[in-house]
């Protein structure tokens, strides 16, 4: 998505704009000159994400835009009026918001504390009607005004509440923003459309999570900022209420080269699907059914399969809790010696804990599932150290052509 220019002059007001998808947005629309308000809560270092708010407006600023970074908590109203009217002082006006802010918790109703509840549906939801409100009398007088969600489609299957639907419910109070907003404001022409990935987007928030290993799977937030570019180019009076795929909308904007966002361009194996889309459940659910009497037969090809080198690169015990048909607790320890695996608890702490169905546990080690696809939709429950649990996935690579 070639830089335009006609974004020069506008003023983009980004909600969570200090690192990731929403900094990739901010270095897009700079790149036209335009006005960039980074409005995020990140005024000091954090101990493992880089960026603030200050070095997020340097690199605006590096890229040709300018901009006012904004100490914002947007669950505080006074905060978010206090940067509306800052930007509105120092540029005139707001033409588009964006809001990227977010809090995420993949955990299920009886393991989401409720201020982990309240944290995502103050940030998420409210947090994005009130910028939404905010910037709203502004955006009324703007040119071509867009508001854009970082949020997905209202995809109503159970798959996706039945693992986190406090997350969900938070998540889709952005979308049913858009659904509201875009006709409530279609007659003072402010475009509010939603946005959302296609696959799974590596950030360095994501990084600290799962570990490098992730970004062999995911794409550049890159993707994201070239869409959004793409849909505030486009008439706001006509092109509004719309849930928007990033890789489709790109394509049917002649983007054909999807590749360039990857993170590793010499991954063939397929990409980590996002939530709430139909083509993730496609992807991540295995469909494929196993016969029974199987999970033996996998931890014994693992022990034959042990070496020295695989627990040097591993270096981490893990402990199966596997349900179902053939259910029982086994081991894999990658931390000591050869390595060993089998039947039965681990006889040291465990780095990792990980729970799943026995037809789903042989799926995924002779390749039908990927593992990351079965975390995205619960079928993989995993505690303890995230990072070492993807590390498996190297031991299921040798496994696949032996089961």
């Amino acid at each position: 998505m070639i830089n335009t220019g006609k974004l020069a002059g506008r003023t983009v007001f980004i909600t969570g704009a200090s690192r990731g998808i929403g900094k990739a947005i901010a270095l897009k629309v700079a790149k036209d000159g335009a006005n960039v308000v980074i409005a995020a809560k990140t005024a000091e270092p954090h101990p493992k994400l880089p960026g603030t708010i200050y070095t997020a407006a340097k690199e605006v600023e590096a890229a040709g835009g300018k901009c006012l970074p904004c100490v914002v908590d947007i669950r505080d109203e006074n905060q978010v009026a206090s940067a509306v009217q800052e930007a509105v002082k120092k540029f005139g006006g707001i033409d588009i918001l964006v809001n990227n802010a977010s809090a995420i918790s993949l955990t299920g109703t009886l393991d989401t504390p409720m201020k982990k509840y309240d944290l995502m549906h103050h940030i998420n939801t409210r947090g994005t009607y009130l910028v939404s409100k905010l910037c709203l009398p502004y955006l009324q007088k703007g040119t071509n005004p867009h508001i854009l969600n970082l949020s997905p489609p209202l995809n109503m299957k159970p798959i996706w509440f039945k693992n986190h639907v406090a997350y969900t419910m938070a998540k889709y109070g952005m979308s049913m923003c858009v659904l509201g907003m875009a006709e409530e404001f279609r007659e003072d022409g402010i475009a509010v459309n939603a946005l959302w990935p296609r696959t799974a987007i590596h950030t360095a928030a994501i990084e600290m999570l799962s570990g490098k290993e992730a970004g062999r799977i995911s794409r550049k937030p890159e993707i994201l900022a070239d869409a959004a570019y793409g849909i505030f180019l486009k008439d706001s009076r006509s092109f509004t209420g719309n849930f928007i795929v990033d890789d489709e909308f790109l394509q049917q904007e002649g983007v054909t080269d999807m590749q360039q966002y990857a993170v590793d361009p010499t991954n063939t194996d397929p990409l980590m699907a996002d939530f709430f889309l139909d083509s993730a459940e496609e992807v991540v659910i295995g469909k494929e059914k196993s016969g029974g009497g199987q999970i033996k037969g996998v931890f014994d090809k693992i022990q034959a399969n042990l070496s020295p080198e695989l627990v040097a690169k591993t270096n981490a015990v893990y402990h199966f809790v596997v349900k179902g048909d053939e259910a029982g607790d086994w081991f894999i320890d990658l931390k000591s010696g050869k390595g060993s695996a089998g039947p039965g608890k681990p006889s040291v702490a465990a780095d990792s804990t990980l729970t799943m169905n026995s037809k789903d546990f042989f799926d995924m080690f002779s390749g039908k599932l990927k593992p990351a696809g079965a975390f995205m939709t619960g079928k993989l429950k995993i505690s303890g150290n995230l990072q070492k649990a993807m590390k498996l996935e190297k031991l299921m690579g040798i496994l696949k052509s032996k089961l």
